[in-house]
């Protein structure tokens, strides 16, 4: 089971989870209870509940780069093109706009 913290400007927003072949999305609960709480995206609005899903979110899966960069990320590691979680994972930490993806190991962030 893979996972990642996902904040949105700097506030945990939720997590994403990696799990027996399929992807599951979690707005955190004291995140939801913020008043003028946002959805990270139009695609994933807010509700207490999971959002499941058998491939990666296209918005998680908009997030990581394409073109050269990408080539960058994938000659410099041996992760593959097709493992896009591993790829979010590791080139979205500080990525261009208001959401971040931050690795969890062990239920600790890096």
């Amino acid at each position: 089971m893979r996972q990642a913290a996902i904040y949105y400007k700097n506030i945990l927003a939720g997590k994403l989870t990696e799990a027996e072949g399929e992807y599951r999305f979690d707005y955190d609960g004291s995140y939801l209870a913020q008043q003028g709480a946002r959805a990270i995206s139009l695609t994933l609005p807010l509700q207490e509940a999971s959002y499941v899903s058998p491939t990666l979110f296209p918005f998680f899966d908009g997030l990581i780069p394409e073109g050269w960069l990408l080539d960058v990320a994938i000659r410099n590691t041996d992760i593959s093109i097709l493992d896009r979680m591993s790829l979010l994972m590791l080139c979205c930490k500080d990525c261009i706009g208001a959401v971040s993806v931050v690795p969890i190991n062990n239920g600790e962030e890096l």
